[in-house]
């Protein structure tokens, strides 16, 4: 179908504002909102994260491209939530900036990259304490707590965040790290994380390898 396939090259675009058009006009012809979801929308953000890997792209386009899904997501989620939910979400992500960092672009592209992919994202926002992550993380039954550090400065945070959430007692949820100030060596070997994230196309990657999603 011709709509469909110019949504995912909208997408892959950056065409924000052509995006949600195309998707009535296929949602207006009875295409199923999940088919427009996982067979284009997913597959263009696939295109664009491979684009970006080969550094055919840079975080600005790719950001220009997740937000041109978000108004096609934006415009199916209210369809979803009447007829009993998406079975895209692949699962529940914490995600917040480490005590003591007030930054939030980085955390912020991740969240739309995550909740492009089919995840369930909660963003409990900047200068967030380990005992909050660990809160936030039992109350909602997170399967993924993902913490951010633009400074190095973050980094004893980011130990007694990791360090909080492995002593919590919450079994099966793996913790992430990433940001500027994170490298993989502190992240997991001296921290103790379950993985690493150098970019926000890679965590989506690393969410879904330890959610043995492939």
């Amino acid at each position: 179908m011709a709509q469909l396939e110019a949504i995912k090259e909208t997408i892959i675009k950056g065409k924000r504002k052509e995006v949600p058009q195309l998707v009535q006009e296929a949602l207006d012809e009875g295409v199923d909102p999940n088919t427009i979801i996982n067979e284009y929308m997913i597959e263009a953000l696939k295109e664009v994260g491979a684009r970006f890997e080969a550094k055919k792209i840079f975080v600005p386009e790719m950001m220009i491209s997740a937000k041109a899904m978000q108004a096609g997501l934006d415009l199916i989620k209210p369809i979803l939530e009447e007829s009993g939910g998406s079975d895209s979400k692949l699962g529940t992500v914490v995600i917040g900036t480490v005590f003591g960092d007030l930054h939030d672009i980085g955390k912020n592209l991740v969240i739309l990259m995550l909740e492009s992919s089919g995840f369930r994202v909660h963003n409990i926002g900047e200068n967030v304490p380990p005992e909050d992550f660990v809160a936030k993380a039992q109350e909602l039954g997170a399967d993924v707590v993902g913490m951010s550090s633009l400074l190095t400065t973050g980094d004893p945070y980011v130990k007694s965040t990791v360090e909080a959430m492995k002593s919590s007692g919450l079994s099966g949820v793996k913790v992430i790290c990433g940001g500027a100030a994170v490298t993989e060596k502190f992240a997991v070997e001296e921290c103790g994380a379950d993985g690493y994230a150098p970019d926000a196309m890679s965590a989506v990657r690393v969410t879904k390898e330890l959610l043995g999603l492939g």
